[in-house]
């Protein structure tokens, strides 16, 4: 199993979601997140003031997968979160030693 962890501009959030519902992910977190890259922030004018942005809103999206569809949904966040433009996002693959649903007890791939 993989922990797929992508950061992606906010307005590209419900692209993403079809996308991924399309490939057959039936479930993922999604939490709010502050930060900055390479793009170390940027400016901004407001009520004629100039002030900097230090930390640019994005969307984090996690959820994990079996090995066998992890290279699709990679391929499916980084083509769907595409702009072009700075501040795109990153993708984290990570392996998964183990997942157990609470409910039924259910572990490994069964348990997604």
């Amino acid at each position: 199993m993989k922990l797929i962890i992508a950061v992606i501009k906010p307005f590209k959030l419900e692209e993403v979601r079809e996308a991924l519902t399309a490939l057959g992910v039936q479930g993922l977190m999604v939490s709010e997140v502050k930060g900055y890259g390479r793009q170390s922030g940027h400016t901004e004018i407001y009520r004629g003031a100039e002030y900097v942005v230090n930390f640019v809103p994005k969307v984090k999206i996690e959820l994990v997968v079996p090995d066998s569809v992890a290279a699709h949904v990679v391929d499916a966040l980084g083509t769907t979160a595409r702009t072009g433009k700075i501040g795109d996002g990153k993708i984290f693959v990570l392996s998964v030693e183990q997942a157990l649903r609470i409910r039924t007890g259910e572990t490994g791939d069964e348990a997604l």
